[in-house]
């Protein structure tokens, strides 16, 4: 040791900190020698005189970057303003800090107390100005190579990207094959459960009809068990956010998205705090890629089922809605010829008869009420222009409508006979487990059975399900389509067409 690397008697007498940090877990779990030579610094630190010693570890797996809150950082400098510490240890200036707002506020702290900084290569004195020169040239470097290394990982992720190569995380119904690349599925039971939400929605235009529809028809969704892997699901009743998101997802169209959404720092108590997942529109993605790979629906279809949800939205501006029920027909298409503005429908009287009003100028801007009319002769004229011009169209219309939905049936059908397929594999895969055990060993054998019992009667749910969907239902006599043009009227106002149903044929 160099009389330059002596430290004055003062100094001993104080703690010296031994402040270890790593930035992610990953490096925490993986790079265990490094861990081991930064906590070696404390035979450094009794090596060069100090008794007391402390480690501060508070901040393995925690970036030093400026963005992240640093508890064991925020201790130190606690430490050094209260005059404790006579030395600060680390491995290297980047374990202390990236950034040069936390380098340089450490370094002006360690030279009002005369406190020494040690690394590897020797002690620095910030009081002197070569060596606090010193100091600052590696932070500034540290910190620079910070920006070097995200600027280099990031571009080649993006140049990777726009040849459509980079591995992305891909929504359910797709999966990454480690041969052939980018594919659907292999589990067609995952690939009926995704084609079965753009048929419905086809049928009936609404993410919210399309979930009661398949509630209804008891169908489940998979969810992930096994994290991001997407190789083994649980199957649960399904909800209405899987709906939307296969519906809104542009990766189902063969869209390869790539930056779709963005990072956002703003500072909060003189820090920059960073959030994630801010979603960009899709055409501001930084990359993408048309017919990629195979789609569940073409491009053209998926633009259609964006603006039929944009205009389903509640009180959009514009586009037609989609029906709603209650008892008003027109309810969300009219709007007033005045203002603009789309008109509202108000229930009045001991009937509840609708009445359509232009009152949001009223009770937003206290403006004039633009106009109020009854909604019975009104919904009634448009239903006799309505059956006047599908009157050419009713033979196809109906022949069409029954396609749908014999369609459906098959469509419920097949769900119900791959749920079963699946039911009796794992029933036969719980059989074959339990006769792999050990008898005598109940501990294990009782769950086992306990296991086998429930997929059985899973499986005997299924068959039940799946024979009451092929069970033969009593239908009426075929009816004689040459004649339904003149019973549309009969066929609108009886009772068991919804008022849904008829505002579905006002598109």
């Amino acid at each position: 040791m160099t009389d330059v690397d002596l430290l004055p008697p003062a100094l001993l007498k104080r703690k010296a900190v031994v402040y270890v940090r790593q930035s992610t877990q990953a490096q925490v779990h993986l790079n265990l020698e490094s861990q081991r030579r930064q906590y070696e610094l404390v035979d450094e630190a009794r090596r060069r005189g100090f008794r007391d010693v402390e480690v501060i570890d508070d901040d393995l797996g925690r970036s030093a970057s400026g963005t992240v809150a640093r508890p064991g950082f925020d201790k130190l400098v606690a430490w050094l303003c209260a005059g404790e510490v006579g030395a600060v240890l680390c491995f290297d200036a980047s374990r202390l800090a990236r950034n040069g707002r936390d380098w340089h506020h450490l370094l002006e702290l360690c030279g009002l107390v005369e406190a020494r900084v040690i690394d590897l290569d020797g002690v620095y004195n910030p009081c002197r100005p070569n060596d606090r020169l010193l100091l600052g040239m590696k932070g500034s470097i540290s910190e620079f190579e910070l920006g070097i290394l995200r600027t280099r990982m990031l571009d080649a992720a993006r140049a990777k990207a726009r040849r459509g190569e980079l591995r992305i995380s891909v929504p359910i119904g797709y999966i990454w094959h480690r041969e052939i690349g980018l594919g659907f599925d292999p589990d067609l039971r995952v690939q009926e459960a995704i084609r079965v939400i753009f048929s419905r929605f086809r049928q009936l235009g609404s993410a919210r009809q399309v979930h009661l529809s398949l509630r209804a028809d008891e169908v489940h969704f998979p969810r992930p068990s096994d994290g991001k892997k997407l190789i083994a699901f649980d199957w649960t009743p399904i909800r209405y956010r899987n709906v939307i998101s296969v519906l809104k997802n542009p990766f189902y169209a063969g869209v390869y998205a790539y930056g779709k959404s963005e990072n956002r720092t703003e500072i909060v108590d003189g820090r920059a705090r960073k959030t994630y997942g801010h979603y960009r529109p899709l055409q501001e993605c930084e990359i993408l890629l048309k017919n990629h790979h195979e789609g569940y629906i073409d491009w053209a279809e998926f633009e259609r089922n964006q603006k039929q949800l944009a205009a389903n939205a509640y009180r959009r501006k514009d586009g037609a809605k989609s029906g709603r029920g209650g008892r008003a027909l027109l309810v969300g298409l009219l709007t007033c010829g005045r203002c603009g503005r789309r008109l509202t429908v108000n229930y009045t009287g001991r009937s509840a008869q609708p009445v359509y009003r232009c009152d949001r100028g009223s009770v937003m801007l206290g403006l004039r009420r633009c106009m109020t009319f009854g909604g019975l002769r009104i919904d009634a004229a448009v239903v006799r222009e309505l059956i006047h011009a599908v009157e050419p169209m009713a033979i196809e219309a109906a022949l069409s409508a029954e396609r749908m939905h014999m369609e459906t049936q098959r469509e419920q059908q097949s769900i119900l006979e791959l749920e079963l397929q699946q039911a009796r594999y794992e029933a036969s895969l719980a059989e074959r487990r339990y006769a792999a055990c050990d008898p005598d060993n109940r501990l294990i054998a009782a769950q086992l059975e306990t296991g086998w019992e429930a997929t059985l009667r899973r499986v005997q749910e299924c068959e039940s399900r799946l024979d009451a969907a092929r069970a033969p239902k009593v239908t009426p006599a075929k009816p004689d389509f040459a004649g339904l043009a003149e019973d549309l009227d009969a066929a609108w106002k009886t009772p068991h067409v919804t008022m849904r149903t008829r505002q579905q044929l006002r598109w």
